[in-house]
């Protein structure tokens, strides 16, 4: 994923947005980042790969999804459809 697409599609925040919060504030849990835009508080469809991210930033990573924004975006309609009972996110 390329720092300038989404990974909160509800609230259009940009997995730069994220990354800058997690170095910036370095949130105990990641939870705390939806005080970034809000993230993860819509849908929810984005909450497992926040996790990710916030694991991958602990272990001193550089916060990234080895998935096309494409490719997200198809697997958070189906999540949509079902009625977010089906995450399938591979995060």
């Amino acid at each position: 994923m390329h720092p300038d697409d989404e990974v909160c599609l509800c609230f259009h925040v940009p997995l730069r947005k994220v990354s800058s919060f997690i170095k910036r504030e370095k949130p105990p849990v990641a939870s705390l980042i939806s005080d970034c835009l809000g993230a993860g508080t819509g849908c929810r469809w984005c909450v497992p790969f926040l996790k990710k991210l916030h694991e991958q930033a602990v272990r001193g990573e550089e916060p990234d999804l080895a998935v096309s924004p494409e490719t997200y975006a198809e697997r958070r309609a189906a999540y949509r459809a079902s009625g977010g009972s089906d995450r399938g996110t591979g995060a």
